[in-house]
């Protein structure tokens, strides 16, 4: 059996303990870098503290650094990680998920219940792509990419490293959405989007721009 450790330990962080359980896949223990958290219990599961906290287990286990859906705080986790020499979880995909066998999906991603990709999808590495999400043809998902529940991407929509999809967001064919943008939750994209940029509203348009992290 698989066992993994997840990075966070907030309401996404149990969702992904759900979607394990629903997997087989044993979850021994969250990860929170705030030092109050250490031994506490979330749905049973202990708060182990931070990377520090289980070297004993780099070769034991498989972490999760998507239990968060901040697409900065991800990629922060995932560099520690990887600089801490523990090994990256291969992709959770719910087995309620109907996908092509000619997508590719990075490693440390997860794909919910309900969610349909088409064909040709690429999705990059700690990718979220939550409940009932609708991915179409040749769509290409950057890395540390969050896409909450109900989304639709049309055909050929590229979202570049880092941006954040709000819930029930629908993008238009052939739409690009920059690096670290963020759209907001029932906004319509028929445009694309430039990095950095925070766009909303129906049709969405860009309301302010972003500090780079």
């Amino acid at each position: 059996m698989r066992e993994l450790v997840i990075w966070g330990s907030g309401g996404h962080a149990r969702e992904i303990n759900w979607l394990c359980e629903e997997l087989g896949v044993r979850v021994i223990g969250f990860l929170d870098e705030r030092p109050e958290t250490k031994g506490q219990s979330v749905d049973g599961v202990p708060v182990l503290g931070t990377l520090t906290d289980i070297k004993a287990l780099k070769y034991e286990v498989e972490l999760i650094c998507a239990g968060v859906g901040d697409p900065a705080l991800k990629k922060r986790f995932a560099y520690h990680t990887i600089q801490s020499g523990f090994r990256i979880a291969a992709p959770l995909i719910h087995p309620r998920v109907r996908l092509s066998r000619r997508n590719t999906i990075g490693e440390g991603s997860m794909i919910f219940e309900g969610a349909v990709l088409s064909d040709n999808i690429k999705i990059g590495q700690h990718v979220i792509i939550n409940r009932s999400v609708n991915v179409s043809h040749d769509a290409v998902i950057g890395d540390y990419v969050t896409i909450a529940p109900g989304v639709n991407l049309a055909g050929n929509v590229t979202i570049d490293e880092g941006a954040y999809i709000g819930i029930g967001a629908s993008v238009r064919e052939k739409c690009h959405i920059g690096c670290c943008s963020m759209i907001g939750g029932g906004a319509f994209v028929k445009e694309d989007i430039p990095s950095f940029s925070m766009a909303a509203g129906i049709p969405a348009v860009v309301k302010k721009r972003l500090d780079m992290p």
